[in-house]
């Protein structure tokens, strides 16, 4: 089986390019990962390959949970793990591409970015390699480079250096397939991707890239098995290192789309194993809330920008279905499903099924790890707020640190809660306020 991680010094140094082109390149044998809480990324490498991305998180889960997760999904010839920021960087939270790869034993390949540049480029490689010496870079990619020489010069001076480290090839500057083109945001466009992979490995040496990552790095003992599967040996070998499941003889209607698509895909189906039975519901198509369902889970997403908000204006039957189950079912929202919740943003009307409104701000509100007052660990990224009046009627402060200050981020009544925190359910089922 062929592992790599993939990532850089920053953002933005070519990540998400090479990303894409390996998992174009072995779309019809890969898994993707994303290390870190994504939704965009994911989203965009199952575009991309037609398999569904799982994100490995260190912060929301333990080692020994972010183990099984990867050895239960890393289920194809190829799983290619794309990193968050630079190599580094989460390492503080325990969530970095550094401390993953180095968990799950999994090579690191480092695109370096040697625009203008040929030495430093190599001292650039010393510091990262000696920050953490049981770090796992094992190979590098040059992009935004001008020539073959330009190439040579860095390369020479990289193998001068650095006798361990595969210097794969490179990445040329100004690709034309990429020149109108916006990575990792544009879902919808993939008409260039096969041009895209084609002109991004040009010069890269895929069969020693194809050796670098070989190996079973996890016990085979978890691979593919269900948590029911697991269960027996749970006790002995901690197979299966989450809460035990208790199959709810429920009906569970997910909404999930356009608007709606942040759901991770263990959550997904997690939720799926919790359940009885579980649809799918497309608010932008104005589908119904089946009226037999006993709970409703409303992804996060997009509903407060203009765009977003057109595609939902309208749809009455939807809103009307939900309205109706509100009245005496369970609803659990995350952060769009939030504000779908309350009566409006600014002049946006919303379903008004929780009595408070919030308001679009040009900057984030909230960025990164949370912990709610539980302590349950989470993520959350928006920048909508509550007015005054509907902060004060809210609960459940959300702070960086483990009991630490912070501002109210949910809100009930009766079985409806919705929170600004995204979290990871399988191992977080209080989360659920709905279980």
């Amino acid at each position: 089986m062929l592992n790599l991680c993939i990532s850089a010094t920053a953002s933005n140094q070519g990540k998400t390019i090479l990303t894409t082109a390996l998992l174009y390149h072995f779309r019809e044998s890969v898994r993707p990962f994303k290390i870190g809480p994504d939704f965009i990324d994911p989203q965009f490498h199952k575009q991309v390959c037609g398999t569904d991305s799982v994100n490995l998180d260190s912060f929301i889960m333990n080692e020994e949970q972010v183990s099984w997760l990867y050895s239960h999904y890393a289920d194809k010839e190829v799983a290619i793990m794309e990193g968050v920021m630079g190599f580094y960087d989460g390492d503080n939270k325990g969530c970095s591409a550094y401390s993953v790869s180095k968990l799950l034993n999994v090579p690191t390949i480092l695109v370096l970015d040697g625009g203008g540049s040929y030495i430093t480029i190599s001292a650039v490689l010393k510091g990262l390699l000696e920050y953490k010496s049981d770090n796992t870079i094992k190979a590098v990619v040059l992009n935004n480079l001008s020539s073959k020489m330009h190439y040579a010069l860095i390369k020479n001076q990289i193998e001068a250096d650095h006798k361990g480290i595969e210097v794969l090839g490179w990445i040329q500057k100004k690709l034309p397939a990429l020149s109108d083109t916006h990575l990792g945001l544009d879902l919808k466009d993939l008409s260039k991707i096969e041009q895209i992979s084609k002109e991004v490995l040009e010069h890269i040496d895929l069969e020693k890239l194809s050796l670098l990552g070989i190996g079973d790095f996890l016990t085979e003992s978890a691979k593919h098995k269900s948590p029911e599967q697991c269960e027996a040996k749970a006790i002995v070998s901690n197979t299966y290192p989450f809460p035990k499941i208790v199959k709810k003889e429920q009906k569970l209607a997910i909404v999930n789309d356009e608007n709606f698509s942040f759901l991770y895909h263990d959550n997904l189906n997690f939720l799926k194993e919790l359940f009885k039975e579980v649809v799918m519901v497309d608010s932008t198509k104005d589908e119904l809330i089946p009226n037999n369902c006993d709970i409703v889970y409303i992804c996060g997403g997009y509903v407060e920008t203009d765009e977003a908000y057109r595609r939902v204006k309208n749809s009455n039957k939807f809103k009307n279905s939900l309205i109706e189950h509100a009245q005496t079912k369970a609803i659990y929202a995350e952060c769009a499903g939030l504000l779908y919740l309350s009566n409006a943003v600014d002049e946006k009307k919303m379903s008004g099924i929780l009595d408070i409104e919030f308001t679009l701000d040009r900057h984030f509100n909230r960025l990164g790890y949370y912990f709610n007052e539980q302590g349950v660990k989470g993520h959350a990224f928006h920048y909508t707020k509550p007015t005054e009046q509907s902060l004060a009627k809210g609960f459940d402060v959300l702070s960086k640190t483990l009991n630490g200050k912070g501002v109210v981020g949910s809100w009930s009544k009766d079985k409806i809660f919705g929170t600004y925190l995204h979290g990871m359910f399988r191992g977080n089922i209080k989360l659920l306020k709905i279980y």
